[in-house]
């Protein structure tokens, strides 16, 4: 790893852990530190493992190659580290967080989701940055001493992407001037988290247009359509006019990849030099320092509308997610009167509502779908 720039939020300095852990010898502390610890905990736990097996956009029966919540996290977690490592920044945080960013999501991408948080409106809804956070704080079980992960502060601040303001209030009662206390006064996460809200960004776009295109319901005609597309498509066949096929659609995503992530880093040095920030903690009372340029946020947010409209709502990915919505709704409804059909450990839980979300958020697209076949039948 590079030399850490002051800003960066240095291993050294970690505010630590929920959990007092044993001191560790001299030689262990040498070779990991707290940021690299907490990656190892995340790629070892269980929740990391099932995200091989649950929907990015599409479902995971419909082809091996479409990407998951695990190839998704995986992209980010590569993407955050090459913007770091230019910035000087903490690239082990970078990449726990990336890694551990989508642990709470449910089966079913955002459709499981929405069907969740609708079932779960009168018992304090559910929000998928809000489950990651319990992942690593109550629902792993992996050590005799905790529940969860026990990961340092920093990670857990990078997971809490997005939080109401009436739940910052529960978290921040519970753990005062903590993880959730910037959703109330204002300030932001560090720049390791709103690097990470950068890079998930980049990266769902550019491989969302690669998984629309090889399913066939988006098409390279259609994409002319984006500028920020369309640009370097046109630069790909002026460099290689005979270019045909996959390598033409790989050519554009990998330039435009790589404009963006240039764009971010020059970008951010230019706030950096604005703000000047002396330390991380100066950091987080800044304005957002991690950005986009103008001109890039713009056709940023563009190829996303773009995707919603052609994407994300056409009629083949509707179909499949309003069947999704209809197996959580079912699942949650046969859980919720008969706790008995699940696991112990959740159905002998006092909190019947929460038991079932945390149950059902944790499940594979095919165990959900299994498990809604015996149910159902």
């Amino acid at each position: 790893m590079t030399q850490l720039a002051p800003y960066a939020c240095l291993p050294e300095q970690s505010r630590g852990r929920r959990h007092a852990e044993p001191s560790l010898p001299a030689h262990a502390s040498s070779v990991r530190n707290p940021h690299q610890r907490d990656r190892d905990r995340i790629v070892h736990s269980t929740a990391f493992r099932r995200l091989v097996y649950k929907t990015q956009v599409f479902l995971n029966h419909e082809g091996d190659l479409f990407r998951t919540r695990m190839t998704h996290s995986l992209e980010v977690a590569q993407l955050g580290r090459s913007i770091a490592r230019a910035l000087n920044l903490n690239e082990d945080l970078v990449e726990a967080i990336a890694l551990a960013h989508d642990l709470g999501h449910t089966p079913f991408g955002h459709a499981g989701q929405d069907a969740l948080n609708e079932c779960m409106a009168p018992y304090g809804g559910f929000e998928h940055n809000l489950q990651s956070l319990r992942v690593v704080d109550e629902l792993e079980e992996r050590y005799p001493a905790f529940n969860g992960l026990n990961l340092s502060f920093e990670t857990r601040e990078g997971i809490l992407k997005h939080c109401a303001r009436r739940n910052a209030e529960l978290i921040n009662a519970q753990e005062p001037n903590g993880i959730a206390a910037r959703f109330l006064n204002g300030t932001q996460p560090s720049l390791e988290a709103q690097l990470c809200n950068l890079a998930d960004a980049i990266a769902y776009n550019a491989h969302d247009i690669d998984d629309g295109v090889r399913s066939g319901l988006l098409t390279m005609e259609q994409m002319q359509d984006v500028s920020l597309f369309a640009r370097y498509h046109a630069q790909t066949l002026a460099e290689y006019p005979s270019l045909q096929g996959r390598r033409v659609l790989y050519e554009t995503i990998r330039r435009m990849l790589s404009d963006q992530v240039y764009d971010v880093i020059n970008a951010t040095r230019a706030a950096l030099q604005q703000h000047a920030p002396a330390s991380a903690d100066e950091a987080r009372q800044c304005p957002a320092i991690v950005q986009f340029s103008a001109a890039m946020y713009e056709e940023s947010k563009a190829l996303k509308s773009f995707l919603f409209r052609n994407l994300y709502r056409h009629p083949q990915v509707m179909e499949t997610t309003d069947w999704a919505r209809g197996v959580v709704r079912d699942l949650f409804a046969v859980y919720l009167a008969k706790p008995q059909e699940m696991p112990a450990a959740y159905a002998e839980r006092s909190d019947v509502p929460r038991a079932v979300a945390d149950y059902l958020s944790g499940m594979t697209d095919r165990f959900a779908t299994r498990e809604h076949a015996r149910l159902t039948a």
